[in-house]
């Protein structure tokens, strides 16, 4: 399946606990002020993978503990995104996701890509950056209103459950 790139980054180690690989998507309607990747927002920029091939560059890299999808929005191309999470799954990695979505939003779409790529994630990091809220003291967030949504908690119970990241990945 291909998907729109703007990047793809090996033993990342900022977006999310461990080694991870870190793939950025291309394309954002949020195009937040002050965002870190304002290249990624335009939909028809970046580059054309394969979701196979990067699978198997991530099944090459077994210290890689875990998949990030970040962006560009990770949302606005569900299907694609969905196709890595369920084969990073399959390797038994976890998976980040980055949205400028808040929970709520998401979980009130009826868009059925969107719920499937949500029910893949562990943690999703939610809300759009506030540069007003920009912060380097909140892990693996840019701004303080974005939270760290442990998935599996709040499907369960059917509100946003906050996850704690440990405090040596912090």
């Amino acid at each position: 399946m291909e998907i729109r790139l703007f990047g793809v980054t090996d033993d990342s180690i900022v977006d999310g606990p461990g080694l991870r690989m870190a793939v950025f998507v291309q394309g954002c309607t949020h195009r937040c002020p002050g965002c870190h990747n304002p290249g990624a927002h335009d939909p028809g920029g970046g580059f054309v993978a394969r979701t196979e091939e990067l699978l198997s560059r991530l099944r090459a890299n077994p210290l890689e503990t875990g998949l990030t999808l970040s962006g560009g929005e990770p949302f606005e191309q569900a299907e694609a995104c969905f196709n890595l999470a369920e084969g990073a799954r399959a390797m038994g990695k976890d998976i980040w996701i980055y949205s400028g979505y808040t929970w709520e939003e998401l979980r009130a779409g009826d868009d059925p890509a969107r719920l499937a790529l949500l029910r893949m994630a562990d943690v999703l990091i939610d809300g759009r950056f506030l540069l007003a809220e920009r912060t380097l003291e909140a892990p693996f967030r840019g701004s303080r209103n974005q939270r760290l949504i442990d998935v599996r908690a709040s499907i369960a119970t059917g509100v946003a459950a906050l996850y704690e990241p440990a405090a040596w990945s912090r």
